[in-house]
């Protein structure tokens, strides 16, 4: 029997992403990788997608890699890393680059890859208790997932190097004060938080939101004159669609804007 690692739902415009595997601590392998990058599809293929919410079923958000499978074949262990993190960093692509905003709630132990997966996030939200371990290093590996990029953007280079290096757990307090996640929460509280989050973003422009996560995507890449030209080519993308100039007409007139989401 087929047991899905990653379900993908469309409900009221917000496209739930959820780790399913929860019986296993929803670990990161070559299936996972794989139905990971179709959701990112499916959710920037999808019409009327707004936001995008990322959950996990059980005790664990993600113990990260399995090592199981890791730890099959010597001689295999290089191409499935490679075949694997195709698919992973193609779904961290996708995420990253399509409109709709990605909130994700984090719970229990966030390991490796889920933490990459964290920092990619446009909103974090984790429960009190979550814990976020980089584990790579333990096994002789490097960050991948993007974590090299997202997460020195993040918490800033040198405590990027401490983490990743030293092979640091931080508490969600810690994530939190450092700015891996955006916001702290009662977990008893995490799951409404986080839906009340993606209900707003959903609610919102989502063209200029992926004009807007993509100019955020180049700021530390490129010169001033370059970030400046990008800029001025994404806001007059935004003036094309119905929900900006909606919105300037409902100031204009003194009215709240409503947004559609074209």
């Amino acid at each position: 029997m087929d047991v899905r690692a990653v379900q993908v739902e469309v409900r009221e415009s917000i496209a739930h992403v959820t780790l399913t595997q929860p019986e296993r601590g929803n670990p990161f392998d070559q299936a996972f990788c794989s139905q990971l990058c179709e959701a990112a599809i499916e959710c920037d293929e999808t019409p009327g997608v707004r936001a995008i919410l990322i959950r996990a079923q059980g005790k664990y958000f993600s113990v990260g890699a399995d090592l199981k499978w890791l730890g099959a074949d010597r001689a295999l262990l290089p191409r499935r890393l490679k075949a694997a993190t195709a698919d992973l960093h193609m779904a961290i692509s996708r995420f990253a680059r399509c409109d709709a905003p990605v909130v994700l709630a984090a719970h229990g132990l966030v390991t490796g890859g889920a933490v990459a997966l964290t920092a990619m996030a446009d909103f974090a939200v984790a429960g009190r208790s979550a814990r976020f371990y980089a584990a790579y290093n333990a096994i002789g590996f490097v960050s991948d997932g993007a974590g090299t990029y997202f997460i020195p953007r993040r918490v800033g280079t040198r405590r990027a190097a401490e983490f990743l290096m030293l092979n640091q757990m931080w508490s969600a307090g810690q994530a939190a004060e450092y700015g891996l996640i955006s916001r702290l929460v009662e977990d008893a509280d995490l799951e409404a938080e986080a839906m009340a989050l993606a209900r707003q973003v959903a609610s919102g422009p989502t063209k200029t939101y992926g004009e807007m996560k993509r100019l955020l995507l180049s700021t530390h890449d490129q010169p001033l004159e370059t970030q400046l030209e990008f800029e001025a080519r994404a806001i007059s993308q935004c003036a094309k669609t119905d929900d900006s100039w909606n919105a300037i007409q409902a100031v204009l007139a003194k009215r709240k804007p409503e947004f559609s989401g074209r």
